[in-house]
């Protein structure tokens, strides 16, 4: 095949895995209400299990990069999505208690770890610098279409069969991920390693990347206080059916997802990730307040206000990928994307039950407001002027066009 025609395809596999994937481990939070509703569980109790797979996929996310960076994508990526496949499918066919659908759940998330550490290596290795945004950008649509999965199916699901049984569906899709990672993922070509060549040096020398990844970690915040609580929040302060609320977060999910392509193609089109992230952040401050606003005083304005951050608040994600990528180089990407992802699902991890416990406490309006606080540290530790350094070393050495060349 072709190589032009063959990133492509590659893309497309690497897209369909992240979003099944995505589908479980960012899924949860919309069976919230029936396992309130059915199991009489406090909002941080649920907040609790919403977290079991995000913090199993942040404790493998740098040993999965690592294996990646070693062995290659493609064996990673399926041996993860069949780890997926089973601990969810586990759930899925019998009753568990509280504490063991955690465990299984747990379990899923370290197999769903190995996607996003290895697909966003995939993509990066096939597409030459001045696509990489837009490559970026559509792989990185992968998480709110899982999301949007999720929502549409999954609270009707947990109506009609039971909340356990609904996690079968993520589960499908993710042996379907494995089957064809195996058949079609190629791994990117890569020059060959010499020998008597010293190793590359860690990029981590340096602060750069640790200030992208602060700075990506603290834009979650927004991200999963809109993911991890907007169904719930139509449902019991709104007064929305289930399935309504479901739907609608679905179709806001596919406009994040059409949001992250337009930033990547933003990003080569100024040849900088992290102008349009710094700008990214400061309307994710904004859209917290205006949500936290509407919860006091107007109702309809904070469903507005869900409505836009559904789409400003996942449209930075691809922007930090791509900048760590290019930062590390070839040699350490894997493991940064780990490192990356890592503090990102920190974050993502802590979020539910910490939100949950203050807003239990305080209400939904204190809850945004705090939000609101983070996207703007993140706007101070965006490292914009060590990108333009870097991008200008890196115009003298790197072909701008074109697909990588064979060794």
């Amino acid at each position: 095949m072709h190589a032009s025609r063959q990133r492509w395809l590659v893309l497309a596999v690497g897209l369909f895995a992240q979003t099944s994937a995505s589908s479980l481990v960012y899924g949860v939070p919309f069976l919230v209400p029936a396992l309130r509703d059915q199991d009489g569980l406090t909002l941080a109790q649920a907040g609790a299990l919403v977290s079991a797979p995000v913090t199993g996929l942040l404790v493998a996310l740098i040993a999965w990069g690592a294996l990646a960076d070693r062995y290659g994508e493609r064996v990673v990526m399926a041996s993860g999505l069949a780890i997926t496949t089973v601990a969810t499918a586990v759930v899925g066919v019998s009753e568990p208690t509280l504490r063991t659908a955690a465990a299984w759940l747990f379990v899923a998330g370290i197999g769903g770890a190995s996607v996003n550490a290895a697909s966003g290596r995939l993509v990066m290795g096939w597409f030459a610098r001045d696509q990489r945004g837009l490559a970026m950008g559509i792989r990185q649509t992968a998480q709110p279409l899982g999301v949007a999965v999720a929502a549409a199916t999954l609270p009707s699901l947990a109506a009609d069969v039971g909340v356990t049984r609904a996690l079968l569906l993520p589960a499908t899709l993710c042996g379907l991920a494995a089957l064809l990672v195996t058949a079609l993922a190629v791994d990117p070509p890569r020059p060959p390693l010499d020998a008597d060549a010293p190793k590359p040096a860690s990029p981590y020398r340096e602060p750069v990347l640790w200030r992208l990844h602060t700075a990506s970690a603290l834009l979650v915040l927004p991200q999963f206080a809109i993911a991890a609580f907007s169904v719930e929040y139509l449902v019991r302060e709104q007064h929305w059916h289930a399935a309504s609320a479901g739907a609608f977060v679905a179709a806001l999910q596919v406009c994040g997802a059409v949001g992250r392509i337009g930033t990547g193609i933003w990003s080569d089109a100024v040849g900088s990730r992290l102008r349009p992230m710094r700008q990214l952040a400061l309307a994710s401050a904004t859209v917290m307040l205006v949500l936290a606003a509407g919860d006091a005083w107007a109702g309809w304005l904070a469903v507005a206000a869900i409505a836009i951050g559904s789409m400003v608040t996942v449209a930075d994600n691809g922007l930090a990928f791509t900048a760590t990528a290019e930062i590390a180089g070839q040699r350490w990407a894997g493991r940064a994307l780990g490192i990356q992802n890592t503090g990102q699902n920190v974050v993502a991890s802590a979020a539910p039950p910490l939100l949950g416990a203050l807003v239990g406490a305080r209400g939904y309006a204190v809850g945004f407001a705090v939000v609101a606080l983070f996207p703007l540290v993140s706007y101070v530790v965006t490292p914009v002027a060590a990108e333009d350094r870097r991008r200008a070393r890196a115009e003298r050495r790197e072909p701008v066009s074109g697909p990588p060349a064979r060794p």
